[in-house]
């Protein structure tokens, strides 16, 4: 396991997985990289138990201090998300596969 209690076959199948952020969309070269656009783990439901294919992701440092703990559908009506035209239709496959289950449940 990382630092992070992700088991190391799971942190290799997100690092292949997620090359770009997974709401706006920067891609993590980390040799040209500002501060902000950095890698952070991220987990789409704000559950660090759940550790998960589904549930963890890569995101930039940026999106990720400004979600914070606010639910995905929340943080997507955000000035912040406005700003850099981040919406449901833009996120990857993995936080669409997520806000497709919470409509299907019907809560998040």
């Amino acid at each position: 396991m990382n630092k992070w209690n992700i088991p190391i076959d799971l942190e290799k199948a997100i690092l292949s997985r997620d090359t770009h952020c997974i709401y706006c969309g920067v891609k993590f070269d980390i040799a040209n990289l500002k501060r902000g656009d950095k890698p952070s783990w991220e987990h789409i439901i704000n559950n660090a138990k759940i550790i998960t294919l589904e549930n963890i992701a890569l995101c930039c440092v940026s999106c990720n201090a400004s979600k914070g703990s606010k639910p995905l559908t929340v943080w997507l009506d955000s000035n912040y998300c406005k700003r850099k035209n981040i919406s449901h239709t833009t996120i990857a496959t993995v936080a669409k596969n997520y806000l497709n289950s919470v409509n299907q449940v019907g809560e998040e």
